[in-house]
């Protein structure tokens, strides 16, 4: 334990074991626990509580700001220790729970959960939190993440902290913590500029809520980077075109609009891809900063991001946290409902690059659920980003699973973003632009740019047959719609029989 981490003598006397802490979750209570995508979460509290239950018949409803890293979701779901998980997940035990209907899963938009607690809708009984230290006025140090943690601090009735004596003190001056008031009192929130900071460094908390503190020693569980595959590779070229394009059109300048892109290996080639581009200057606002975010500040080509964590691997960790004063300038980490707010994310002109499971001919995207009813991860802030940005991009492969898989298809199983908020499809086949089409427009756009060869001739068939079929605005033949995914059930592959067999 290190005193100068808490520099408030009167809390020294409510340092006690992650044992001794997971003892205060009583059942039935609705926890919040800092963390967004593995960054900043509960490394000791969480996990003691997982034990418990494991002999106890004890469940809570967790919120976070978004997953949680070291297996601790899996852990808590293994133990039966979850009624419901909100609002985003990525662990594979645990979404095996939700699907079972053993845990009841909230997908939510990552900018409105707060929003659950401020309007009353939910109260909080217990927060978790992983700060680097106390500061005198009772404030606490985020360490790689904000995500939620300003929100629980401040509506939990009971919190707990866990010091992470990994993460330096000089960590202190990277957050940028602004709380807006409640409705109807909410006023702008004045972001005008990527590099805008407009709140404090900590988050402030009545210390009359603190009933234990917990210290550790843990990094962050790495993120996963891999590295550009062919298909992610050509995902990337279509976009980094297009968008030289829109520079040669006049559309965009060579510093483009700030930058928003998901995590995984597309976003990762994506961003990668502009190392070797022509642009220059860019900036980011968005939910994550990734090694390849930090890459192109390192290369001189970006000259500020801003999000809601540090997800990194461990070898840029290090990096990172060894050199803060290098990034103190050039990064800035905010609450999530700063980082994505819609307001902010349309004034800003954000270009937004999202991953999608699947979409169809029309322009609707799945992000969330295989076969319409098995979650994978949850929408995250795919949404918050979709319908408010200046370009609306969703990527994913044209086909997969030794091609049995088709992701362009004559109606998604699950919608997560309608048609109206998507501008830009891609695919490692090609890229669709949507903007200024009519439905029937946007389907041979999509058709004829984006589908994999081996299912463009029957997708185009189901497209005129529905035309002179059916008609309308939209035209669909329901008897057909979900064909391809009810043939990928009884038979493994998305293919016809025949084209099987020819193959």
């Amino acid at each position: 334990m290190s005193p100068e981490r808490i520099k408030v003598a009167s809390l020294l006397d409510k340092v006690m074991t992650a044992a001794e802490a997971a003892k205060l979750f009583e059942n039935g209570m609705v926890v919040g626990s800092s963390g967004f995508t593995k960054a900043g979460d509960s490394k000791e509290v969480l996990p003691a509580f997982a034990e418990r239950a494991a002999g106890e018949d004890i469940q809570i409803t967790l919120m976070t700001g978004a997953s949680l890293g070291h297996g601790t979701d899996g852990k808590l779901a293994a133990a039966g220790a979850l009624k419901k998980r909100m609002p985003f997940q990525v662990d594979a035990t645990l979404r095996g729970k939700i699907n079972q209907g053993e845990v009841l899963f909230m997908d939510q938009h990552l900018s409105e959960a707060a929003e659950l607690l401020h309007n009353g809708t939910i109260k909080m009984d217990l927060a978790v939190l992983e700060v680097a230290g106390i500061e005198k006025d009772g404030s606490l140090i985020p360490t790689t993440s904000v995500g939620n943690s300003a929100s629980f601090a401040a509506l939990a009735d009971k919190v707990i902290l866990e010091i992470n004596e990994s993460v330096p003190l000089d960590v202190l001056g990277i957050h940028d913590i602004y709380m807006a008031e409640n409705y109807p009192y909410r006023n702008v929130i004045p972001v005008v500029a990527v590099d805008n900071k407009i709140g404090r460094r900590t988050i402030p908390l009545d210390l009359n809520k603190v009933v234990g503190i917990v210290f550790t020693n843990r990094h962050d569980s790495p993120a996963d980077i891999a590295a550009p595959d062919v298909k992610t590779s050509a995902i990337a070229s279509h976009i980094l075109n297009f968008l030289e394009k829109e520079v040669a059109e006049e559309r965009l300048t060579e510093r483009l609009l700030p930058l928003q892109a998901g995590i995984g290996k597309v976003a990762n080639a994506v961003l990668t891809g502009f190392q070797h581009s022509k642009f220059k200057h860019l900036t980011m606002f968005s939910e994550v900063l990734q090694d390849s975010t930090f890459d192109l500040i390192d290369a001189g080509i970006m000259d500020f991001a801003s999000a809601s964590s540090i997800t990194v691997s461990a070898d840029c960790y290090e990096r990172v946290m060894g050199d803060l004063d290098r990034y103190r300038d050039k990064i800035v980490l905010r609450p999530q409902n700063i980082s994505n707010t819609p307001g902010l994310i349309r004034r800003l002109g954000v270009i937004a690059i999202n991953t999608a499971i699947e979409f169809d001919i029309y322009g609707n995207v799945n992000s969330t659920h295989i076969g319409g009813s098995r979650l994978m991860n949850g929408i995250g802030g795919s949404g918050d980003f979709a319908r408010n940005a200046y370009l609306s991009i969703f990527v994913t492969q044209a086909a997969s699973k030794e091609d049995r898989i088709s992701h362009v298809l004559p109606m998604v199983s699950h919608v997560d973003h309608t048609e109206h908020d998507v501008d830009i499809l891609v695919t490692d086949v090609g890229l669709a632009d949507l903007r200024g089409l009519a439905p029937r427009e946007r389907a041979l756009e999509i058709i004829n740019n984006c589908v994999h060869p081996d299912y463009r001739a029957e997708l185009l068939s189901y497209f005129e047959r529905a035309c002179a079929q059916v008609g309308g605005q939209t035209p669909h033949i329901l008897s057909e719609a979900f064909s391809w995914h009810i043939r990928l059930a009884e038979t493994g592959s998305m293919k016809k029989a025949e084209t099987v067999n020819a193959a």
